[in-house]
């Protein structure tokens, strides 16, 4: 697996699927900032006329497709996630469709989010229950001040550069700052 973040500005996600799992995928992108989403989604009991994206009540064709950068399929059955995953990969698409790793371009992390830290566990798609125990122990390690803290050190850094200082240095600096601060010490448990 090759892990990274995708930067999601002035592309086109699709989600593609049925009730609940299409409901989680919508969530997913929508949490990650993804201003243009179009929802392909049947049995959905109304919560898509809520949801900030072009909705059809329908499953993409390829056409539908073209144009997506990701697409995200969950709550299908194999032969249907089978022909739009195709379609989506002919579009030029990255697929991924919940519970089927062979369908799969890419694997769906748990995630934490803290403002701009973005924290993920991934089996691979091998234990996503052990992925989802290890993203709530770190959400116990890491809380909402983090966000705050993310800021300090993206402000120290802006004028750390500002001043010619070198990468290495920065480094330091940044390591420095944050022993100082005890942001890392193991929070005792609740």
């Amino acid at each position: 697996m090759l892990p990274i973040v995708l930067d999601i500005a002035n592309r086109r996600i699709a989600v593609v699927g049925r009730g609940y799992a299409a409901l989680q995928r919508y969530e997913y992108v929508r949490d990650a900032g993804v201003e243009q989403i179009s929802l392909y989604v049947i049995d959905q009991d109304g919560w898509a006329c809520n949801a900030e994206a072009a909705i059809y009540e329908r499953l993409p064709v390829k056409a539908d497709l073209e144009g997506a950068a990701v697409v995200l399929i969950a709550g299908l059955v194999v032969e249907e996630a089978t022909r739009i995953a195709a379609s989506a990969r002919a579009a030029g698409a990255l697929v991924n469709v919940e519970d089927v790793p062979h369908l799969c371009d890419f694997h769906v992390p748990a995630i934490v989010r803290r403002g701009d830290l973005l924290l993920t566990v991934s089996t691979g798609g091998k234990a996503p229950g052990l992925a989802q125990k290890l993203k709530v122990h770190l959400q116990t390690q890491f809380g909402s001040e983090w966000t705050a803290r993310i800021r300090t050190v993206a402000d120290a850094r802006a004028r750390w550069r500002e001043e010619g200082r070198a990468k290495a240095e920065i480094t330091r600096l940044t390591n420095e700052l944050v022993d100082r601060e005890g942001w890392l010490k193991a929070r005792e448990p609740a």
